[in-house]
């Protein structure tokens, strides 16, 4: 289905079976479909299963304006709308993590159960005096570069740190880095880059107070991408009801290097009534 995020763009929405509804947030540069194994697990475990493409990737509309993370959760609470979700879960993967608090933020848990922060972005990924852990801005700037010089090789190279091709115990197949670099390109190049300023730029730690539910914290300890200190162990020091676990030596794209292990994490936090 499509819904209207209020400004003219369509989200791109699957509303899949019946049940605890749990809305799965995407991350960055990919689209509603990288939880294809969560989402099989989730389904065959009685769950509604609600999945979108973000506004200016797959198959949502691309328009020209804004990808800051007020809009981002703005989208989020139109289709929280929409759907007339009364007690969902929401679960954020990397980028989407920033939805996820920033939707508890402007929006209040009235409607929400349950949050998942999965090798997510939260709190702060920017390098300065305050957050001497993070990401130099140098490397976000190269990022910017490579995908302005040529964004499919980019989507390439990208994919392999993602999945830390060369560094886990069981690495993925050429065959799926090959549908995460199809994925990748089915994004608008301006929002490719405007959600690269977003995650990377946005400070989340305001946020924090503002996630009043129960909240599983998931990272790996060796996530290139999304380092461990600066989100997921800063993320748990600050959310008043959060659990950490971390997953020693994997890297960021876990729904798909260890998707049994984050299926049975996440099957057991989301259980109703717990």
């Amino acid at each position: 289905m499509y819904i209207d995020a209020g400004d003219g763009t369509k989200l791109h929405v699957k509303d899949m079976g019946e049940g605890q509804p749990v809305i799965l947030i995407h991350g960055w540069p990919l689209t509603g479909d990288m939880w294809e194994y969560q989402v099989v697990a989730l389904l065959e475990a009685g769950y509604r299963v609600i999945t979108y493409d973000r506004r200016g990737f797959g198959q949502s509309g691309h328009p020209a304006g804004a990808y800051d993370y007020d809009r981002l959760a703005d989208d989020l609470a139109a289709i929280v709308d929409h759907l007339d979700l009364s007690s969902v879960d929401l679960v954020g993967f990397s980028m989407g993590g920033g939805e996820v608090v920033r939707y508890l933020r402007r929006h209040g848990s009235s409607k929400v159960r349950r949050a998942v922060l999965v090798a997510s972005v939260v709190p702060y990924m920017l390098k300065d005096d305050s957050n001497p852990d993070g990401v130099d801005s140098s490397d976000f700037d190269t990022m910017r570069a490579q995908i302005r010089e040529d964004r499919f090789a980019f989507l390439q190279t990208f994919g392999k740190q993602f999945y830390g091709v060369g560094l886990v115990s069981r690495p993925v197949s050429q065959a799926l880095l090959d549908w995460t670099f199809t994925l990748g390109i089915m994004a608008s190049p301006l929002a490719t880059l405007r959600c690269l300023d977003a995650f990377a730029e946005t400070d989340f730690r305001p946020d924090l107070a503002s996630v009043d539910v129960p909240t599983l914290i998931i990272h790996g300890t060796s996530d290139k991408t999304v380092p461990i200190d600066p989100t997921a162990r800063a993320a748990a020091a600050g959310i008043a009801q959060a659990t950490l676990i971390e997953y020693d030596g994997e890297p960021h794209g876990l729904f798909a290097t260890v998707p049994d292990r984050l299926n049975a994490d996440l099957l057991d936090f989301l259980r109703p009534g717990v």
